[in-house]
């Protein structure tokens, strides 16, 4: 199968302490991979990295099989992205950012562009000081799919978005996936709607993956084991990853709930979601 993306042994440090690092990761052709952590784990400086905004201090990082430093020009035709901060000069309208991806994509389809706006209700003439945060977003999730990339990098692109658009918006990447050359990376805090079209989690923190694991495997087998403190001692330490110790109980971060469940049967194993996996991977005492 063909690699959208590998990065081996990369590193990049920052001179404040922040060290991003060693990064081994490959995302295969026609998934949807999300990337969640806290703010600060690392997770801009990896994207950033990737579409070679910031220089890594070692290792290799391929898009579509090619250096990413080498082929960047032929590369970004391919990619769209979607950042956290929107990228465009406040005083230009849709219309004119048209006229300008005209200019920097081959690739670029106007009546595409177009669509999305009236889908989203964006007015062509408007400028981007005087759109909600929502319609900005909007904006560049239209012009990521414009011009047709392969990959799609995405650093909160449902953030600000109301119900109704973020189900709208998280079918749109469903739909651009089903070409099977297409790949997303998702970077998000909304980890629900990961748990809706994720293949794959990887979760990052202080700069070092932690979890990189099938979104099905991880929804299916972790659970959320809940004693008595009197009991916590009981709790064979390599049954869990991680726990947090509450007023009256505690709570255990296990990878096979079920199996725990028939061990501890006088506890509640509950399914944990991808939300209660990083805040116990962050906040609880891990082994």
């Amino acid at each position: 199968m063909k690699q959208a993306i590998e990065m081996k042994n990369v590193v990049k440090a920052y001179d404040r302490g922040f060290r991003l690092g060693e990064l081994n990761i490959t995302i295969p052709s026609g998934v949807i991979v999300g990337l969640i952590g806290e703010n600060g784990a690392g997770k801009t400086t990896m994207i950033k990295s990737l579409l070679n905004v910031i220089r890594i201090d070692q290792g290799t990082i391929r898009i579509f099989e090619q250096d990413h430093q080498q082929q960047e020009s032929k590369i970004k035709e391919d990619i769209g992205v979607v950042l956290d901060q929107t990228f465009f000069p406040e005083l230009l309208t849709p219309k004119e950012i048209n006229s300008i991806m005209k200019d920097i994509y081959s690739s670029w389809d106007q009546e595409l562009f177009f669509q999305y706006l009236e889908d989203f209700s964006l007015p062509v003439d408007k400028q981007i000081r005087k759109m909600s945060k929502g319609m900005r977003k909007k904006l560049e999730i239209a012009t990521a799919l414009a011009h047709h990339p392969k990959l799609l990098i995405l650093d909160e692109p449902t953030s600000g978005l109301d119900p109704v658009v973020r189900n709208e918006v998280l079918d749109l990447f469903l739909d651009f996936i089903q070409e099977e050359d297409h790949t997303i990376l998702f970077s998000t805090h909304i980890t629900s709607d990961l748990e809706h079209i994720a293949d794959q989690i990887i979760f990052i923190d202080q700069g070092k993956i932690l979890l990189n694991q099938s979104r099905d495997e991880l929804l299916d087998s972790y659970g959320i084991l809940k004693c008595p403190l009197e009991q916590m001692d009981t709790i064979d330490t390599q049954e869990y990853i991680a726990y947090k110790k509450n007023r009256y109980d505690a709570e255990f971060l296990v990878t096979n709930r079920r199996a725990v469940q028939k061990k501890y049967t006088d506890s509640i194993v509950d399914p944990a979601s991808l939300e209660d996996i990083m805040v116990f991977m962050i906040k609880g005492v891990r082994k």
